[in-house]
């Protein structure tokens, strides 16, 4: 365990920043087709029952819409980022999951480069979450990254959104609905 604590903290990185084109949108509903984009697609939805979907309520503070979820059995805040590579987690919640086994060294894939929003290259943790919860939708197996900041922000980014056909977002009800 004291080995993942030091890859988190030493050598993480991630692709942040939030999507600011969907913010100023003028039409309340948002709908992303991930169907298509990828042949991987057929083996990805083999980790939960195909046909299912969920309807979340999201909470928006400062500018941003936060989706709640639970990652190997914490339950934290995401922000919706369609442009995140991969779920982001900050080294503080990787310690407080290290330390309570949320995360074992065995959950630990590698290092990868990630490119931030400012366009710098990193090299950072790349691990596997046991599980990701939205709704009643439980993802298995799911790569993440774990960010050198204890500030940056937990971004719900495409190692999971990529896994729903479609993912629809109601901005007059501040809800979102996994396909």
């Amino acid at each position: 365990m004291v080995l993942l604590i030091e890859i988190c903290l030493v050598s993480c990185a991630h692709k942040s920043g939030h999507n600011q084109r969907n913010r100023n949108h003028t039409r309340s509903e948002v709908t992303y087709d991930n169907s298509r984009s990828d042949k991987r697609r057929s083996s990805d939805r083999t980790e939960r029952k195909i046909g299912e979907h969920t309807k979340v309520t999201m909470k928006k503070e400062s500018g941003v819409y936060l989706v709640p979820i639970t990652v190997n059995g914490l339950n934290l805040d995401f922000i919706f980022d369609t442009g995140a590579s991969s779920i982001s987690l900050s080294a503080a919640e990787a310690t407080v999951m290290a330390r309570q086994g949320m995360i074992t060294e065995e959950d630990v894939v590698g290092q990868a480069e990630f490119t931030d929003a400012t366009g710098s290259i990193s090299v950072g943790t790349v691990i596997l979450l046991r599980t990701v919860q939205i709704g009643d939708i439980v993802l298995h197996n799911v790569e993440a990254s774990i960010v050198d900041n204890i500030q940056a922000p937990l971004l719900l980014g495409q190692t999971a959104l990529a896994k729903f056909g479609k993912v629809t977002i109601d901005y007059n009800n501040n809800t979102i609905e996994f396909n």
